[in-house]
């Protein structure tokens, strides 16, 4: 899928384009950084929304710095921003300020009058110092949601506490589920191969933010939205959570295996290893009929589910002798004629040559402005949102440091060119 870069909807959409834009209609003052609120609000630009990134001039976003790697430019050459970076950052527009001066506070006060959403993820009591808190842009913006994103949340004896997400993966309990089984080699907690915490707050966050909008429609009032990444990294575990409230008992890891499913795993097969996810009694019949194991299927222990769970110790190693028996494709032809849900266990590079990935056009391929110093083309992962008649919409990459900055002056808040060549004296943009 390739995207093509045009000025977004408050600026030069035509009222189709606009029409076609779930969120073309809603502004939002991006003053987060790092991963969960930038993936909340790429999620939003995704969707039409028209976001402005407040970055510190200079440095910007914190993961511009997190390479290698580094987006490349049309000559394949390395440029200052990462791909960490571009994850989660295309469609907005970067304004360089520095909030800690009293005149870029009163621009993002001026910013903030004209938006619909402001999002933040500093300390607790940062922004007040500044007057951007809620309380004190509320004050000039009824209607304004005001997202704040912290580690522990805004109350509560761990609320000054710092954190990233590999904390909460350990302190919200995830570990304690993932990894393999303690009475086998490499057993123990393990956390997820990609920042959890943060993606899954910035989804929760996307959610409360569109609740409170939607809300605003009917009371004409915005309100404050408290995320913390401690909630919602507890919130992931909720199947698990709710079996040990119903038991007193904690829940514990089972590597690749499933606490409630059997046979849900990898199975080792002659020539590497598939994944193998039984997911109820009528599939354990189909599964028993792939692998020509009729004997299993006609004893009464492992009929329903419950006897697969409590005889796994005994039920899985035979099971694992017979998947030695045939190669990868071979049991993935098998067991797909069946109906049995399997796959291969793929990289990222194999993910993206697998023809049902490339049919959903999951790889975006932005191209740079085509009058801009670094051209070239950002990939990134295209949104799952799909929505059929405001589908998501890719006109911007990730934008390089103050991209933006004379244009959301000028236009929004009618700043002149020497206005702005004095304030970048100033370093104030």
């Amino acid at each position: 899928m390739t995207a093509t870069s045009n000025t977004p909807a408050r600026d030069q959409d035509t009222a189709g384009q606009a029409a076609r834009k779930a969120l073309s209609h809603i502004r939002v003052l991006d003053l987060s950084r790092i991963l969960a609120g930038p993936w909340c609000t790429q999620n939003l630009a995704d969707l039409g929304a028209d976001v402005i990134k407040v970055e510190r001039p200079g440095s910007g976003d914190d993961t511009r710095g997190w390479g290698p790697p580094w987006i490349r430019d049309g000559a394949g050459q390395d440029t200052r921003d990462s791909t960490y970076y571009a994850a989660a950052n295309r469609g907005k527009k970067s304004l360089t300020l520095d909030i800690s001066t009293p005149e870029g506070q009163r621009i993002a006060r001026d910013l903030a009058v004209q938006s619909d959403v402001v999002i933040e993820n500093y300390k607790i009591g940062d922004l007040k110092r500044y007057g951007l808190d809620y309380e004190s842009l509320r004050a000039i913006n009824p209607r304004l949601v005001y997202c704040s994103i912290t580690g522990y949340g805004q109350d509560g004896p761990s609320a000054s506490k710092p954190g990233y997400d590999f904390v909460f993966q350990a302190i919200g309990g995830l570990m304690s589920i993932t990894g393999e089984r303690d009475d086998l080699p490499g057993g123990g907690p393990q956390k997820a191969g990609i920042a959890i915490a943060d993606v899954i707050t910035g989804m929760y966050a996307t959610i409360a933010i569109l609740a409170a909008l939607n809300h605003r429609d009917v009371s004409g009032l915005g309100q404050y939205i408290d995320m913390a990444l401690l909630d919602c990294i507890v919130a992931l575990g909720g199947n698990q959570v709710t079996g040990y409230f119903a038991t007193g008992k904690a829940p514990r890891r089972y590597g690749n295996a499933h606490a409630s499913l059997v046979p849900y795993q990898v199975f080792t097969v002659a020539d590497g290893e598939i994944v193998v996810a039984v997911g109820n009694d009528d599939q354990w019949q189909r599964y028993c009929a792939a692998i020509e194991r009729p004997d299993l299927a006609a004893d009464p222990r492992w009929h329903k589910v419950t006897g697969r769970i409590q005889g796994r110790d005994t039920l899985v190693p035979a099971l694992a002798r017979t998947m030695l028996d045939r190669s990868a494709s071979d049991w993935l032809q098998r067991l797909e004629s069946h109906g049995v849900p399997c796959g291969r266990i793929n990289d990222y590079e194999q993910v993206f040559q697998d023809p049902q990935v490339v049919h959903r056009g999951l790889r975006v391929d932005i191209p740079r402005p085509a009058n801009a110093d670094i051209d070239g083309v950002v990939s990134t992962i295209a949104s799952p949102l799909r929505l059929r008649d405001t589908p998501p919409r890719y006109d911007l990459p990730p934008p390089r440091l103050g991209d933006n900055t004379e244009a959301v002056l000028g236009t929004l808040l009618g700043y002149t060119a020497r206005q702005i060549a004095e304030l970048r004296e100033r370093r104030i943009v």
